[in-house]
């Protein structure tokens, strides 16, 4: 099981000892089913909800793209027959994409198994995979380097917190190899460690081939440990650049409008970075104003005197006018009434919402919803 690392002839080996052959075959786990991003997801896969004027997953992929990957197989399952439409084979981004659906729920490891079969590379050939909410700053060539160069099993990013009680532990030793996998400590005194799985993994070829087919596995608590309960080597490669998990709607919010802004990397961005993005075919008053990264979908109509902070406004909404939206999302064909408020709230596809409404602190309304205006005005600034 255990991958072979070049001898020191190897023509790719520079003098630093760092491999530097990028790894040319990636799987990405799209499947999950968004369940805390709801309403969000409701018609549309997490990674497919527009961050920056674009799905989400496009950032990823030109990200990988940039990166050195030719090769790209997506392990889908909730509303998988999204993806294809959209992405096709993958030529308008440079990739070979293709398409693997799993009928029943796999779990991390078990859809890696599922798809391994698409792959071309050899047995001892690295492979990367990315978690399909994670929005990263990771230099990916670094990762792969270190995985050729230390001669693992399998490289792990990771990123360190200030609060790791929320995260599993991944302490390593004074190389980077992994020494354990602690679950989220409860005590002080079980913070032994501020690393934390970052969700982006690069496997020789033969690793995942080894993985326990036709049922669930989870790499984080069935694969990893018993990889490493067997001897394996697990490498630990520390980046502490940006990094954010997307699995609720105020951290995709937040994802976006730092996409927007050039806080987060991404080539895929259609647009120059800054304080807004606009997309083509929206229309926004003279004197509304955007700011904190807000991004405006196709064919938006942002109304006279809006305000809107930090926030994304999906293709087709409406904000009428003297409205307030900051850290918000507004689904597609949503319609934000006259002096409404929104902070840190997420209006669902095709909703409407009557004048003079506060939604505040994580409020949702879902997707069609109706809701009246609001019986007694209030200022948006109390």
């Amino acid at each position: 099981m255990r991958a072979h690392p070049a001898s020191a002839a190897d023509p790719s080996q520079e003098p630093s000892g760092r491999y530097r052959r990028p790894a040319t075959e990636a799987i990405l786990l799209v499947g999950g089913k968004g369940t805390r991003l709801r309403p969000l997801t409701v018609h549309t896969p997490k990674p497919m909800i527009p961050a920056a004027g674009v799905p989400f997953l496009t950032h990823q992929l030109a990200r990988a793209r940039a990166a050195g990957v030719e090769h790209v197989v997506m392990a889908t399952s909730y509303l998988a027959e999204v993806f294809e439409p959209h992405f096709g084979d993958g030529s308008a981004l440079g990739l070979h994409l293709e398409y693997v659906t799993e009928t029943e729920p796999l779990g991390t490891g078990g859809a890696l198994r599922n798809v391994a079969h698409r792959l071309r590379s050899a047995p001892d050939e690295p492979v990367l995979v990315f978690n399909g909410d994670i929005l990263t700053g990771l230099d990916i060539p670094a990762l792969v380097a270190t995985h050729r160069s230390s001669g693992a099993d399998v490289s792990l990013h990771l990123t360190r917190v200030e609060d790791p009680r929320a995260f599993g532990l991944v302490p390593t030793d004074p190389d980077g190899r992994v020494t354990a996998f602690l679950e989220k400590p409860q005590t002080p005194e079980q913070i032994v460690t501020d690393q934390v799985n970052a969700g982006a993994y690069v496997f020789t070829r033969s690793v995942l081939d080894a993985i326990p087919a036709g049922r669930p596995v989870s790499v984080e608590r069935e694969t990893f440990p018993g990889l490493l309960a067997e001897g394996a080597h697990l490498q630990g490669m520390v980046d502490s650049t940006y990094w954010l998990d997307l699995g609720t709607p105020q951290a995709f919010v937040r994802g976006s409008a730092d996409l927007v802004l050039g806080t987060a990397p991404s080539p895929a961005v259609p647009g120059r970075r800054g304080e807004r993005l606009v997309l083509a075919g929206a229309r926004v008053a003279e004197d509304a104003k955007l700011s904190g990264g807000t991004c405006v979908g196709a064919g938006a109509v942002i109304g006279p005197g809006a305000r809107i902070e930090g926030s994304t406004i999906l293709a087709g909404a409406v904000v009428e006018a003297d409205a307030v939206v900051r850290d918000s999302l507004v689904g597609q064909g949503a319609h934000v009434g006259p002096r409404c408020v929104l902070q840190g709230a997420v209006i669902g596809d095709g909703a409407v919402v009557g004048a003079d409404n506060e939604f505040l602190h994580g409020a949702r309304v879902w997707c069609e919803a109706r809701i009246p205006a609001a019986a007694v005005r209030f200022s948006p600034d109390e």
